[in-house]
């Protein structure tokens, strides 16, 4: 009986897909991270120049000073996402399914 049971349990396994994960739910954690970059960048800028400005007593200038700052690095650091998630999708796509003919690869400058 139990090999019964463990023979129905493999073919219901052999036929139910497999679970997979959605591209459009990749690419949406991989926005919401880059906005978290960026957004992490201008707070820690904003935060790093308004406590000098106390400290200081000065004018807001290095809290405008450390905000731009910020602002680049956190579109340094999204731009940097961006390429890793870019080298990824190419690194997929150029994995060639088993069994496939690899007699001509084609460069990413011809064209057909």
């Amino acid at each position: 009986m139990a090999e019964i049971k463990a023979r129905i349990a493999a073919a219901k396994g052999l036929q139910e897909p497999k679970p997979r994960v959605d591209e459009h739910y990749s690419q949406a954690q991989m926005a919401w991270r880059m906005v978290i970059e960026l957004v992490a960048g201008l707070g820690i800028g904003f935060g790093i120049g308004y406590g000098l400005d106390l400290f200081f007593g000065t004018l807001p200038i290095f809290m405008v000073l450390f905000v731009m700052l910020g602002l680049a690095a956190g579109v340094k650091t999204m731009l940097r996402s961006a390429q890793e998630m870019q080298d990824k999708k190419l690194a997929d796509e150029n994995e060639t399914p088993q069994g496939a003919d690899d007699t001509q690869p084609v460069s990413s400058g011809e064209q057909s």
